[in-house]
This record gives C-alpha cells, sequence and structure tokens, in this order.
C-alpha cells in the first residue's frame, strides 16, 4: 500500500468506556467534561498518540475544548501545535440515524471556525485546529457530502453574505470564518455499507481535489451484530477495496481501526500490539481505547504505543472473497439466532456494567438501539462485559456452523484466528450452561485445542452464575468488575 506518512495519525487516542481502571486524573466513576479535557493533554503528553478522537455524540458538546486546551496547557501546545503536530478529530452525530441529535451536527461545524481563532490568536498565525470530522454509521456518499458542503457553504459561505440589503458582509463585522472546508471521514459499522465502503467513496471523491482520505472501519459494533469472524472478515473485505479503489482512483487511501482491548472487539491491548500488526498490516491508524490506556501500567502502555508509531503499513495478501462472504452468511445466520435466544440473559446482567463516560441513553429519545432482529441489545462495551461475567466468550457464539473446511479457511484468512479464540476460552466457565437456554448450550462450540482457563476468573464467574440463579443481585456489579480487573478490561 504505501509507507506510514507522518502527517497522517499512527494512534488515535479514544472514549470508549471499556476501561475498569479509573485515570489517576478522574474526579468521578463517570469521566465527563474537564476529565475528558485532562484525558485528552494525557494521551498527547503522557502516552504519544498523535490524535484524539472527541465524542459529540450522546453528551452534552463542549464548544470550547480547543480552547480549554490551549489555556490550560499552554506551555504544551507553544510547543506541540495543536492541529499539525497533534490532531483533535471530532465524532458527528449523523442524522440519519440520530435524528434528535442532528442539531449538535449543526453546532459542531459552527464550532470549528471559533476554534480556528482561539489557535490564531494562541498561535499569532493561521492555525486550523480542527481539519476533519468522522461520520458514523456512514450509509452514502451523500451523507458525507452533505457534512462537507454544509461546512463549506453554509458555516464558512455565509461569510460573504450581507447582514441585509447594502450591508456589509458578515465576515466585515464578525471576522474571517476559517479553515475553509474540511475533511470527513465516513466510519462504516455494518456489513452492508462496509462491504459497499469502495463504491461509496468513489461517488464522494469523485470531482473533489483530495490528495489523501481516510476511512474508519468499525471493529466493535459488526462483532455484536454478526459475530466476531463475520466482522473480521467484513473488515479484511472492505480494506481489500479500497486499497483497489486507492490505486485506481490515484488517490491515497488510509484506513482507520476501531479495536478495544477484547478480543470480540479487536484484541488490540498493549500485550498484543505485534498480534495485530500481523492481523492488520495494511490499517494506518489504529484506535486506542480506554482499557488499553488505563488497565496497564503506564510504561507498558508507553511501550506499546510507541511499538504502533515506529511500525509500517505493509499490502497484504489478497484474500479469496467468496469464500469469505459464504463463512460470513453462515455465521452471521447462527449468531443471529443464538443471540436473540440470550438476549433475556444479556440485558439482566448488562444492567450491572458501570458506565465510566457520562453520556445520554443511546435508546429511545437520546439515541438509536442496537438490535439483532427484533430483540434489542445493549451496547457492545456493556454486551461483551455480561457475556464475560457470566463466562461464556462471545467470541465463540455463532460458530458451530462451520466445516472443518470453514475453519482451515478462516485460519489462513484471520490470521489470529486461534490465538484470539483461545484467548477468549481463558475466560469460558462451564457453569454457564446451567443458565443457558436449551436452543442455546445445543449451538455451542467448545472444541478449540488447548487453553488453560484462568482460574480467578472462572471463581468469580461461578459466584456471578450462582447469583443469577437465585435472582441475588445484592453482589453482582462488585463481583463483574472484579472479574474485569483480571481481563484488564470491561468489556
Amino acid at each position: 500500500m504505501k509507507s506510514t506518512t507522518p502527517n497522517i495519525p499512527r494512534i488515535m487516542s479514544t472514549q470508549h468506556p471499556d476501561n475498569v481502571q479509573l485515570p489517576f486524573f478522574a474526579e468521578n466513576q463517570d469521566m465527563s467534561g474537564d476529565d475528558e479535557i485532562q484525558e485528552a493533554y494525557y494521551a498527547y503528553t503522557h502516552l504519544g498518540c498523535d490524535e484524539q478522537m472527541w465524542d459529540c455524540e450522546g453528551k452534552e458538546v463542549d464548544a470550547f475544548v480547543v480552547r480549554k486546551l490551549l489555556t490550560k496547557y499552554e506551555h504544551f501546545f507553544k510547543n506541540t501545535r495543536l492541529g499539525e503536530d497533534v490532531r483533535l478529530t471530532l465524532r458527528v452525530p449523523n442524522p440519519d440515524v440520530e435524528r434528535n441529535e442532528a442539531k449538535v451536527l449543526v453546532e459542531t461545524l459552527e464550532s470549528i471556525p471559533r476554534s480556528c481563532d482561539a489557535a490564531g490568536l494562541f498561535y499569532g498565525s493561521d492555525s486550523p485546529p480542527i481539519h476533519e470530522v468522522i461520520l458514523p454509521m456512514t450509509m452514502s456518499a451523500e451523507s458525507l457530502n452533505r457534512v462537507f458542503h454544509y461546512y463549506k457553504d453554509f458555516v464558512v459561505g455565509k461569510q460573504k453574505k450581507p447582514f441585509y440589503q447594502g450591508d456589509i458582509t458578515i465576515s466585515e463585522w464578525i471576522g474571517e470564518f476559517k479553515p475553509k472546508e474540511i475533511n470527513v471521514i465516513p466510519l462504516f459499522e455494518d456489513k452492508e455499507h462496509m462491504l459497499e465502503s469502495h463504491n461509496i467513496m468513489r461517488a464522494y471523491l469523485e470531482g473533489k481535489d483530495i490528495e489523501h482520505q481516510r476511512v474508519f472501519i468499525a471493529r466493535s459494533d459488526p462483532a455484536m451484530n454478526y459475530g466476531m469472524v463475520s466482522a473480521i472478515l467484513c473488515n479484511k473485505i472492505a480494506l481489500q477495496r479500497l486499497n483497489r479503489l486507492s490505486k485506481e482512483i490515484g488517490v491515497a487511501i488510509y484506513p482507520i481501526l476501531g479495536a478495544g482491548s477484547a478480543p470480540f472487539r479487536g484484541h488490540l491491548s498493549p500485550e498484543t500490539v505485534d498480534w495485530v500488526l500481523q492481523e492488520y498490516p495494511d490499517v494506518q491508524t489504529f484506535t486506542v481505547q480506554s482499557a488499553f490506556k488505563y488497565d496497564y501500567p503506564a510504561p507498558v502502555v508507553l511501550a506499546a504505543v510507541n511499538k504502533l508509531k515506529n511500525s509500517k503499513t505493509s499490502e497484504r495478501e489478497e484474500i479469496d472473497e467468496g469464500r469469505c462472504l459464504e463463512i460470513v452468511d453462515k455465521v452471521s445466520e447462527e449468531y443471529r439466532r443464538v443471540v436473540e435466544q440470550l438476549a433475556p440473559l444479556i440485558n439482566s446482567v448488562a444492567a450491572f456494567v458501570p458506565k465510566r463516560r457520562m453520556r445520554k441513553l443511546h435508546v429511545g429519545l437520546f439515541g438509536y438501539a442496537r438490535s439483532i432482529g427484533q430483540t434489542t441489545l445493549p451496547r457492545v462495551i456493556s454486551f461483551c462485559a455480561a457475556c464475560y461475567s457470566i463466562g461464556l466468550p462471545p467470541e465463540i457464539l455463532g460458530l458451530k456452523c462451520l466445516s472443518t473446511e470453514d475453519l482451515r479457511c478462516m485460519e489462513d484468512m484471520h490470521v489470529n484466528f486461534l490465538f484470539d479464540i483461545q484467548t477468549a476460552m481463558s475466560f469460558y466457565n462451564e457453569e454457564v450452561l446451567t443458565i443457558l437456554p436449551d436452543e442455546v448450550k445445543d449451538s455451542i462450540r467448545l472444541d478449540w485445542g488447548s487453553y488453560e482457563i484462568n482460574q480467578q476468573h472462572h471463581e468469580i464467574t461461578s459466584r456471578i452464575i450462582k447469583a443469577v440463579k437465585n435472582n441475588d443481585r445484592v453482589n453482582i456489579q462488585r463481583d463483574l468488575v472484579e472479574a474485569a480487573h483480571i481481563r484488564k478490561f470491561l468489556g
């Protein structure tokens, strides 16, 4: 593909709430506001991340994040330019899906020129601190174009208009609006649009003077919706198709992979960097989520970040897309059937998972529900935490349908397949079979070669299983968190 480019970040720190331990600077159990300002500074300075994703979904928008960073940490940002040496990238709501959050998109885009003014005053020269926004759940080129053109034509474009006929222009009174354009990073989260990402990007890039484009490929939500194996194979097909598109149209495409610490969510932890680089050599930017940052000793985290930063991208061998899609279809169907049966149990345990971040509800009034068929599920971190807490690693769900030949193909196409499964199986507890519906018991494949059960985790999950059986809710959250400490991730 291409070697790592200094201007394109390698490490994106995110605000995903998958951590068990709280960072030392957190004032409350659920981080918010100034905690997240300090978190961005910590990611830049102590961990060496070159990008911070700022989530504007499902919470109160902090329109002054740039000003707060520059004024609170003046010495650091005088020497490390925000927007050049390190980046702040905003994740905005998608009005196609989050109708009740739609105007947060407008507020966020309107805040970008004000942030540019703050940086200009701080640095004494034009210095746009924000270049890009991330559009989650991208489903079309039209949505990307709406964000691109709303900013260009309405946020910036209005500066040339007079307040009324014969009067001065808006920019003459209020000042110039910069930057003139922003890049829009699509985040593809479902199977259909991930597999169509190359066509969506082709349509979006047509007619634009863009030399490079970043594309965000989700790893967690596809796993929850279709199973881990399906998510990985869809990721690989999408990356392969985007690589072909890049060569065809002459626009450099730099993929971002949204991987968490749990094997189910990407298996990117400070202990598994080498494995993930082997699995995804063509990914430019990796997310380091909260469990990666806070559930390991700081020197271990720093060493892992440095290893990622010093690594180079490379082209990988092409995979057989037709064979991949056969496996994806089989696993997705079986996984969906099993999870629909498990949903009541998962939802009951997920209620005890601590939030770790202040967020509005992601169902009903303030957001969107995660669902499998007609079944509503919690967000993916809570889903994972619930499964692991009853000794049922979600990685194995939906895999009973795979033939010996399918498994052989999987090991060729998913390099770390057995490593991921065997790591997950170390958290398996056979007592979970006593609380599962009969249909689910018969659908679980347990023959995954040699692995060692984590006995501490087994003991704690046995207590949780017993509490679930007896409808004893008193100590479930305490035990759930204790088990998560052993795994080094919440979910």
